[in-house]
């Protein structure tokens, strides 16, 4: 039975420290008790292929066989995709080709495979979906597939998927005025997007799969490469900041508790502490 409708905004390559200073429109909504705030610890290697399947199937790198983004293959997990579809609940996704390669269709096939799911194509894991390969596509762009995807078939989960940070990033690094600049523009998408999301009933979650480097890179173990943010905004959370980080692990099983979901077998069991910044 479904619980919460949610949408899981992954901003890739966000880290932590920059989006506590850059990040307005969002830490309005934690000092105003709106909003809660909570520091994660991704897992390793802090790469874009392998984080995307422990946020969307729980499991680690060591037990799904990703372990590098070179990758070549589809998913041997059960991902959030597979489970909503299963159990007759609608989701989307606007996101990079990479999560299509993972969940849909491996390889991706940029004159066949940007928009999935509006026909026949509905039987797919991913339902609905608008992909793009370009990493410049622009953030703006990719929150308006998100939107029209949620507004033509209404998904109980939704994943949006902005690579401009991320982009950023590679080209000036972690400590540049670019890569701030872009972190405050994704803000400013989220205070356009986000009230009318929340207006309509849904749990937003807003985080990211790694970090970034003053280097402009990603992939070791140093917080500046594995601390992410985790904003979560709706009736479900209690607000406040959350300083002692969290296993990434939890964002699977977390959506699955919003959406009132069993998990997957493989998903690591919450405890209660994995849970205290929900109502």
């Amino acid at each position: 039975m479904l619980t919460h409708k949610v949408i899981l905004v992954l901003i890739d390559g966000l880290h932590y420290g920059t989006a506590c200073s850059q990040m307005g429109y969002l830490h309005h909504l934690v000092e105003n008790h709106l909003a809660a705030r909570l520091l994660i610890r991704s897992e390793l290697p802090s790469l874009s292929r392998p984080l995307y399947e422990v946020l969307l199937t729980g499991t680690p790198p060591s037990v799904n066989g990703i372990t590098c983004n070179h990758f070549q293959g589809m998913s041997s997990q059960e991902s959030l995709f597979h489970l909503t579809r299963r159990q007759g609940l609608r989701n989307g996704a606007a996101a990079f080709y990479w999560i299509s390669e993972l969940y849909n269709r491996y390889p991706f096939d940029r004159k066949n495979d940007r928009f999935q799911g509006f026909d026949q194509e509905a039987f797919l894991p991913i339902q609905h979906g608008c992909f793009y390969h370009d990493e410049a596509y622009p953030d703006s762009h990719v929150f308006a597939d998100g939107e029209l995807l949620r507004r033509l078939f209404d998904p109980a989960f939704l994943l949006i998927h902005p690579m401009g940070v991320d982009h950023a990033g590679h080209l000036f690094g972690a400590d540049s005025k670019e890569y701030r600049g872009q972190v405050i523009q994704m803000d400013g998408l989220l205070a356009e997007y986000a009230p009318r999301w929340l207006s309509e009933g849904y749990q937003v979650l807003v985080t990211s799969d790694h970090g970034m480097n003053r280097d402009g890179c990603h992939g070791g173990t140093g917080p500046d490469e594995r601390q992410v943010p985790l904003f979560a905004i709706g009736s479900a959370f209690r607000a406040g900041r959350w300083e002692e980080a969290k296993s990434q692990l939890i964002i699977a099983p977390l959506l699955c508790t919003l959406l009132g979901i069993a998990p997957a077998d493989g998903m690591m069991p919450l405890r209660q502490s994995d849970l205290d910044f929900m109502r």
